[in-house]
Parts: structure tokens; C-alpha cells; sequence
């Protein structure tokens, strides 16, 4: 028997249907139009408006898609793992709401952060179940409610997150396609400039910490763009490098839609043509752990049997990390 890989055999998506763009929060903040293009590249960004809706929600809406696609029924699936830094509650997991909205009885789930590494982490976790024969059909999902977490009166923070929801099923091959390989990195000098300071143990919910404002997202720009920059590049060039893979090889570059600087200064390091890259930060804005599967669900119908993908992204911890796939189908 030749070795499993995990490959990707269908991808879904979802966002809300309420647009924030960039008019209406120059109306909420001291910003415009042209400030946030010029810093950050989106215009606009989906936002879960409607009360008692959580991230569940959109990853259910996602996987459903996936289902519709493939025939494949909620018993089928024995994993799910979800990849979100808002759950729906601290507990339970987030997967585990997914799978009982889902009617999913057959698998186990979790939920795994990594910031807005944390499909990759989920991607390269699943991955080794597939590889190893313990499962067959399992979900990726990323999903991330940021509006939940966004201080609206913070002009720094506010312009950057959306809403949304994305999801992959892999399954077992024996062909050379799926997941090649994977480099994921952490370093926990990152947490001082990227989390969100109360609602954990060390500083549990207080009439003091929702008058400090602290269970919303605080970043220190400058030290995470700076670290983002050459982190991202610098482990999608390794992949590059340790798999002989030049410009001309790479199909798509397939990075973390945080900020339209550092995907460009990544793509640049990588020696590779904006056309080769997935970019839709412009419409979405940082949807977290959706980026990534927002982006193979939009180009999906581009994407050709055998073509090298690589994944990269990073985020809060802080971690960061690329993955390589060989896309395994054509889409109908």
C-alpha cells in the first residue's frame, strides 16, 4: 500500500449579508476611505448582525455547502475540527455545536487557536489523523466572529476585521497530491502585542475589565506588522526552497488576509507575479481563521489537478506557517 496523504476534496464558504464598508465607519471613527486603503487595503468587511448568532452559525451555513457539493452525508464524518479564536463560549468547543447543528453523531471534535494561524494549524492537525488511516472523511473548519471582539470607537483596530466562515473536507489518497507538507512556527514573546487582555483565568470578567475596555483586540501595529512581514515570508520561501519549487512552479500563493502590505511584501520574497496570489482582503477584510478557506472557496473553480499551493499565514501567539498542497481535482 503506498503512503495516504490528505487531500482537499471540496471547499465551502460563508459571510453575512451585512457590509460594513469604509463610508459608514469613517461615520463611526475619525478615519476615511482613503486611510484605510492606503494602510491596510479593504473597503469593506461582512459583519453577524443578527442577535444570539455565533461563529457556529457561519460554519454550519459553510459546511452545508460542502455537503450540497459532494453528497456526503453528516454520518460519514468522523472529525471535526474548528479553528477560531471567538467560540461561541468557552465552553463548550465550538466544533462540538457545529457537529450538533450539523446532525454529525459519528465523529469527535474540537477546536483549535492559533490566532490567525489557526486553519493551518487545524489543516496540518487533521492531516495527520487522514495520514496515520484513523480517519477518513474529516472537516477543516475556520470561523470567526470578529465583530464580537472589535472596539468600534478604536480606529486602529476597527478598519480590519470581518466576519465569516470557511471549511475544507479532506480524505484519504494514494496519489502524489494533498498535503506535501507543513512548517508551523510559535514564539510566546508575541502575546504582549497582539490578544485581548481580560476574560480568561488570570483576568476573569469584572465591572473593572469591561470599564477598561479589555475584552476587546489590542495590537501594537508596529511590532505585529514588522514581525509579520518577514515571518510569513520567511517560512513560504522555506517551503520554496526545501521543495526545489522556483516562481515559474508555484500555481498560488494563498496568504492570511490581513494586510494588503505584508501579503505583497510576501509575494515579493517569493519572487513570484501578483496574478499568483489570492487576494480578496479588499472585500472581506481579516476574517481570522477564515481567510484562508474564504480564498480556496472563491478561486476554487480556478484550480487545476496537481497545481502547487502554498498556504502561509500569520498570527497571535505569535504563531505563524506555510503549508504545500498539490491540488487534487479539477473543479466541474
Amino acid at each position: 500500500m503506498n503512503k495516504l496523504h490528505a487531500v482537499i476534496t471540496a471547499v465551502g464558504a460563508y459571510v453575512p449579508d451585512y457590509i460594513l464598508n469604509n463610508e459608514e465607519l469613517s461615520r463611526m471613527v475619525e478615519t476615511s476611505d482613503e486611510w484605510i486603503m492606503t494602510r491596510v487595503g479593504i473597503r469593506e468587511r461582512h459583519i453577524l448582525k443578527e442577535e444570539g448568532k455565533g461563529s457556529s452559525d457561519m460554519a454550519v451555513e459553510a459546511v452545508k455547502k460542502i455537503f450540497d457539493k459532494t453528497g456526503i452525508r453528516p454520518d460519514e464524518i468522523d472529525l471535526v475540527i474548528c479553528a477560531t479564536v471567538t467560540p461561541d463560549h468557552v465552553f463548550p468547543a465550538t466544533a462540538n455545536i457545529i457537529s450538533d447543528k450539523l446532525d454529525i453523531r459519528n465523529a469527535h471534535s474540537f477546536d483549535i487557536n492559533a490566532g490567525c494561524s489557526g486553519f493551518l494549524y487545524a489543516l496540518d492537525t487533521a492531516s495527520k489523523f487522514i495520514e496515520s488511516g484513523a480517519k477518513k472523511k474529516v472537516l477543516v473548519i475556520g470561523a470567526d466572529k470578529m465583530s464580537s471582539i472589535v472596539d468600534y470607537t478604536d480606529r486602529t483596530t476597527c478598519v480590519l476585521f470581518g466576519d465569516g466562515a470557511g471549511a475544507v473536507l479532506l480524505e484519504p489518497t494514494e496519489e502524489k497530491n494533498g498535503i506535501i507538507d507543513s512548517m508551523l512556527h510559535s514564539d510566546g514573546f508575541g502575546r504582549q502585542y497582539l490578544n485581548m487582555k481580560a476574560g480568561g483565568s488570570v483576568a476573569p470578567p469584572s465591572h473593572e475589565t469591561i470599564d477598561k475596555r479589555m475584552h476587546y483586540i489590542y495590537q501594537d501595529g508596529k511590532h505585529v506588522f514588522k514581525h509579520a512581514v518577514s515571518k510569513m515570508a520567511d517560512v513560504a520561501v522555506a517551503m520554496m526552497d526545501k521543495h526545489g519549487i522556483k516562481g515559474d512552479d508555484l500555481a498560488w500563493l494563498v496568504p492570511h488576509q490581513a494586510n494588503l502590505r505584508i501579503i505583497d511584501a510576501t509575494a515579493e520574497r517569493m519572487g513570484i507575479r501578483k496574478e499568483q496570489v489570492m487576494i480578496n482582503i479588499e472585500r472581506y477584510g481579516n476574517t481570522t481563521g477564515a481567510t484562508i478557506p474564504l480564498c480556496l472557496y472563491e478561486w476554487e473553480d480556478r484550480l487545476k489537478k496537481g497545481d502547487n499551493i502554498i498556504l502561509a499565514a500569520f498570527g497571535a501567539g505569535f504563531t505563524w506557517g506555510s503549508i504545500l498542497i498539490k491540488w487534487g481535482y479539477n473543479s466541474k
